[in-house]
């Protein structure tokens, strides 16, 4: 724990230097409260929770669908409430047991082992028809929402021992090697991609008929693999190497940004870097440049999709030549474009909640792979640095319009830029009617002050871990990483430079 992360745990939220914020709630409080907004979330009698609840925790507010992130991010932010003194063992163990047995009782596809997308929490009924509005689903298997459940279940094999026998049953069947795409980065290079995931009936639309492992029949894969690393998505990487399922060289196979060719023209702006070889995986070794700061690109340049994985592998101390360099340089981007670049005054930027209505992807564009990006306001307002020799930069932006921050994006900065993320914290607190009885709420559009009034169990879910380390000494890493983890993911992650500075 850094010297200013200490202090700002013994004064609680307290704002740096001269300003002074009203008092804002300590982190204690805001573990408690965030707590508060799962216990109202759950379905009593089965254990799983809503996909989010109205800012009153009114149980008629639930939703009625679920995901296999939801369960999951519920499932270790008990285990942090626990840590926390929040709920007791018994409580803990009771609770766990009664959503492990309703996952148990979730259909899931047979030949691969892995969750659809959508359930009824409280009928546990796979979902084919959206409850909201009518409308056909199409049942999906997400690689990476069953990542996220995965991870849970790891996280409670090691974390509740009570319960570790049921964990590992809905464990050991999960498949991610269903997904692996071994020839997507050419017959050449000996690792392959991951797909977004498949349909085992005929959608709608694009699909690629096949079966990667040949165990049944023939599903529909989705048309794109996932091929950046910095993103949330590389946790179905970290889950399936660490449980062996696919090879360990696998790790390099995303991209981190896509070389400086005119034939990826397309990217935001044309990286720095040069290839380098790990594992017989050629790897271009590229950053970009926002504001004087080097860093690898997420795809939409937001925050959830470069620190949750954090959450659970100790990526800085396992990484100490690749993400230790980057964290805390990202966080200072978005930083740098909410205070100085947009003007917003306030930053932490992610999909969220949309103040409007629904919910929508908000991020830094600059510091996103994909040329259309993830905007930081509602009116969309986009960069376009060019890419030199392939594509002309466009002028910036005369000005940003209604900029939208959401607290756990901040929350997520904690441990890498604490000083500045206690601030802002204190800021929306004493600026916004942002924070409720389930802690703050979802999002904030920062100049007209309307607030999302509503908690989303995945964003809840990444406050609480964040927050469970912090206060808790690690708890979901140290419950993570045993065996596997340690064993498979740990070497291949201690190989990587990235062509970041070492200081920034």
């Amino acid at each position: 724990m850094t010297a200013v992360l200490a202090v700002a745990l013994v004064t609680p939220l307290a704002p740096a230097a001269a300003a002074q914020p009203a008092a804002a709630p300590g982190f204690e409080r805001l573990a408690r409260d965030t707590w508060r907004s799962f216990t109202a979330l759950v379905a009593p009698a089965t254990g799983l929770p809503a996909d989010n609840i109205g800012g009153d925790l009114d149980p008629s507010t639930r939703s009625r669908y679920t995901s296999p992130t939801n369960i999951g991010s519920y499932l270790w932010s008990a285990v942090v409430a626990e840590e926390l003194g929040l709920i007791g063992r018994r409580e803990l163990v009771e609770r766990t047991r009664r959503t492990l047995d309703s996952v148990a009782r979730l259909e899931r596809h047979a030949d691969s082992g892995q969750f659809y997308n959508w359930y009824d929490p409280v009928t546990l009924a796979k979902l084919r028809t959206w409850p909201e509005d009518g409308t056909v689903v199409h049942p999906f298997l997400s690689s990476v929402d069953n990542a996220w459940l995965a991870t849970a279940l790891m996280v409670v094999r090691n974390a509740v021992p009570e319960a570790r026998t049921r964990a590992g049953e809905l464990l050991e069947p999960m498949r991610f090697d269903f997904y692996y795409d071994p020839a997507a980065r050419g017959p050449d290079v000996p690792a392959g991609l991951m797909r977004g995931g498949f349909w085992d009936e005929q959608p709608p639309g694009c699909s690629l008929p096949g079966n990667y492992l040949g165990i049944g029949e023939d599903v529909f894969y989705t048309c794109h693999t996932y091929g950046n690393f910095a993103s949330e998505v590389r946790m179905i990487s970290y889950v399936a190497i660490s449980l062996g399922q696919v090879p360990p060289a696998h790790y390099f196979a995303p991209w981190r940004t896509f070389p400086d060719t005119c034939d990826y023209g397309w990217q935001e702006q044309r990286p720095n870097g040069e290839f380098v070889d790990y594992l017989g995986v050629p790897v271009f070794e590229g950053h970009y440049t926002y504001r004087g700061l080097k860093f690898v690109p997420t795809w939409g340049g937001d925050m959830f999709e470069e620190l949750m994985p954090d959450l659970f592998v100790p990526e800085v101390s396992w990484g100490r030549n690749s993400w230790a360099r980057q964290h805390s340089v990202y966080v200072r981007g978005q930083i740098e474009h909410g205070l100085r670049d947009a003007g917003y005054g306030y930053w932490g930027f992610s999909p969220a909640s949309n103040p409007a209505g629904g919910y929508r992807e908000y991020g830094v564009d600059a510091m996103g792979l994909d040329s259309l990006g993830y905007t930081s306001d509602q009116e969309r307002t986009s960069v376009d640095p060019g890419f030199a020799g392939c594509r002309d930069a466009q002028p910036e932006p005369a000005g940003y319009g209604d900029g939208v921050v959401t607290p756990h994006a901040v929350v997520l900065a904690l441990p890498y830029q604490p000083r500045a993320a206690t601030t802002e914290l204190a800021k929306l607190r004493r600026d916004f009617d942002s924070y409720g009885p389930g802690g703050f709420y979802d999002s904030i559009a920062v100049r007209s002050g309307t607030v999302a009034k509503r908690y989303l169990a995945l964003d809840q879910g990444m406050i609480m871990g964040t927050l469970g380390n912090l206060l808790g000494d690690d708890v979901l890493r140290e419950a993570f990483v045993p065996g596997g983890p340690q064993r498979h993911l740990r070497p291949v992650m201690a190989m990587e430079e990235f062509s970041l500075p070492r200081h920034q």
